[in-house]
């Protein structure tokens, strides 16, 4: 079980077909925009004279590639690109991302962000026909089951077609062929985000849209669900929606704009600093309290808090400071110092708290430990009162569509009601947004939502 408070998500992906030999900068710096996805591992792949080279490894963007890697994979006009965290398979170099399969008539790298429910069923078909496995993520199955399905079919795209519509779950596909081709493909749910950009020189595919900006490009489009895109060249030469809904209800997670997307993305359509922005006015609408500041919760309860000052009235003011410098793999040499571990990350201010009513806005309430930790420090500091406001509804099911839930028992709101959380964190009050109102607030995105995480009502979604 992991014991992180915050959810996490699985995988950034971002490819690139220009009309210049430098794909692979390009990829690098798309990578390292995206890195908010994933920091487990990192990786890339490039055509360069009908062959596909990989580097991957696990860590993050700038650790994995060397100035002498990037110089080993440069001189491509077509690359992909992979961030990874990991919701199935250990944290290895094998199941870092891009996948290189080969068949018998050429070879292709797929880079997938999501998580598909029947990877064992494939992976045991795959066996059965003598196909053999390096790895334990489900992405490779995915790259083995499409490199089949091509040399069967003779076609890139049939085969790339009649592989998709086996998978289950959550995909959002970039796949590159050694023949330069550069393929986008999204779920027929819409389940994780996928964009288009283009620039003067060519077309580039991410995960989200801020991506394209780092990289120069300009958002075209989100990939629609169940769509296909094929890029040669620098151009997009076909589009078609070739996968079609399942019979279950789904959606795109709705969690990508309550914390998964960076503020400065749009997705399908929706604006994600704007939709964090009306999260938190409709907190205020829905649990007002008498207070004298506002603060957020670094960084992913800034936005929620400027929206809920606004609505409110109550002025907004920087709560804590936060320590950029404390990487991943900090160590805490004793106990004490990691039972404090959340002051050495974000250390109140007191000059802002002290002696003040405080309203606390933060993006989710998982598994408590750390909110408790943040409101103890905060009334540390001289805070009169904390009243904490959540920009999402309880978590009360796992989740199999790529997201890092957990198991049901470990959700706090299966554990306590509301009102024991609320005394368990020693916060004054305790309020989440309802669903209506985070959907209301996210009225600006094109497509349905998943929220199964919070009601339960996706077939596959395990209940208490």
């Amino acid at each position: 079980m992991r014991t992180e408070e915050k959810l996490r998500e699985e995988c950034a992906v971002f490819g690139v077909s220009v009309t210049a030999e430098d794909a692979a900068g390009i990829v690098y710096n798309g990578l390292l925009t995206l890195q908010h996805r994933g920091q487990e591992g990192s990786g890339m792949a490039v055509v360069r004279g009908h062959k596909i080279l990989c580097h991957k490894n696990i860590g993050l963007v700038s650790e994995v590639f060397t100035s002498e890697d990037l110089k080993w994979l440069s001189g491509a006009k077509t690359a992909v690109g992979h961030n990874r965290y990991s919701t199935t398979g250990e944290n290895t170099r094998e199941n870092a991302g891009p996948f290189v399969a080969e068949y018998l008539t050429g070879r292709i790298a797929t880079a997938h962000n999501g998580n598909i429910t029947n990877a064992r069923e494939i992976r045991e078909r795959l066996w059965e026909q003598g196909l053999y496995f390096d790895a334990t993520s489900d992405s490779e199955v995915i790259s083995s089951l499409i490199a089949f399905w091509v040399m069967k079919e003779a076609d890139l795209l049939k085969g790339v077609v009649k592989a998709a519509r086996l998978l289950r779950g959550a995909f959002s596909l970039v796949i590159m062929s050694g023949d330069d081709k550069l393929i986008a493909l999204r779920d027929p749910a819409g389940y994780r985000p996928l964009c288009l950009g283009q620039s003067d020189t060519g077309v580039a595919v991410a995960s989200e849209s801020c991506a394209l900006d780092g990289c120069g490009f300009s958002l075209i489009r989100d990939v629609r669900p169940g769509e296909l895109v094929l890029v040669e060249k620098g151009e997009i030469t076909y589009a078609k929606k070739v996968l079609a809904p399942a019979s279950e209800r789904g959606g795109l997670c709705i969690f990508e704009y309550v914390y998964f997307a960076r503020p400065d993305s749009v997705i399908d359509h929706a604006s994600v600093y704007e939709t964090r922005y009306n999260m938190g006015a409709v907190l205020a609408e829905e649990y007002p309290v008498a207070a004298d500041v506002v603060c957020g919760v670094p960084d992913s309860g800034l936005e929620a808090a400027i929206g809920y000052s606004a609505r409110s009235g109550i002025p907004l003011v920087s709560g804590f400071v936060k320590n950029r410098y404390i990487g991943r793999s900090f160590i805490y040499p004793t106990q004490t110092q990691r039972e404090n571990a959340v002051r050495l990350k974000l250390n109140p201010l007191s000059h802002n708290i002290r002696g003040k009513r405080i309203i606390l806005v933060d993006d989710s309430l998982v598994r408590g430990t750390t909110s408790e930790k943040i409101v103890r420090s905060l009334k540390q500091a001289g805070a009169k009162e904390v009243h904490l406001r959540i920009s999402s509804p309880p978590f009360l099911y796992t989740c199999h569509f790529g997201t890092d839930i957990g198991a049901v028992e470990n959700l706090v709101a299966n554990q306590m009601s509301r009102a024991e959380i609320c005394r368990d964190i020693g916060a004054d009050s305790l309020g989440y947004i309802s669903i209506q109102g985070l959907k209301r607030a996210c009225e600006g995105c094109v497509l349905p939502f998943c929220t199964a995480c919070f009601t339960g009502s996706n077939p596959g979604v395990s209940k208490r």
